[in-house]
């Protein structure tokens, strides 16, 4: 029997560009898995909540403004404390090179950059969620 991975996205704070996360999402979506978009504006909480109720396998969060590194921080915190600490984490966006090696260390998965083939983003979730 195949368990279809159940995959929460999302983009924390006020940054509105989407485009990218909806690709990812259909992506997602057209390789059988589960996709639960909860859209623009949300909150570091909010969105580790929705993982938990969920039973999510994977969370994806995208950025273009800034603030990753705050931000993923907290968020890593906040799923280290509600016992999430096999969810896998992505994110994309703009995000500068010298920054992927600390989002790295505080135990984000792996980080997309414009331009990443969606089938990537596909395998590597299917891989990683597979193998654990």
């Amino acid at each position: 029997m195949t368990i279809k991975i159940r995959v929460v996205t999302g983009k924390i704070g006020l940054d509105d560009h989407y485009r990218g996360i909806l690709s990812i999402n259909k992506a997602l979506t057209d390789a059988g898995m589960e996709v639960i978009y909860l859209g623009t504006g949300q909150r570091v909480g909010s969105m580790v909540e929705t993982v938990l109720e969920e039973d999510a396998d994977v969370v994806g969060l995208s950025f273009l403004c800034g603030g990753h590194l705050q931000i993923m921080q907290r968020f890593m915190n906040r799923l280290r404390e509600r016992g999430l600490d096999k969810v896998l984490v992505i994110i994309g966006g703009v995000i500068p090179d010298q920054d992927i090696p600390k989002l790295k260390e505080i135990g984000v998965s792996e980080v997309f950059l414009p331009g990443t083939p969606l089938k990537n983003v596909v395998g590597f979730v299917r891989e990683r969620v597979q193998s654990s």
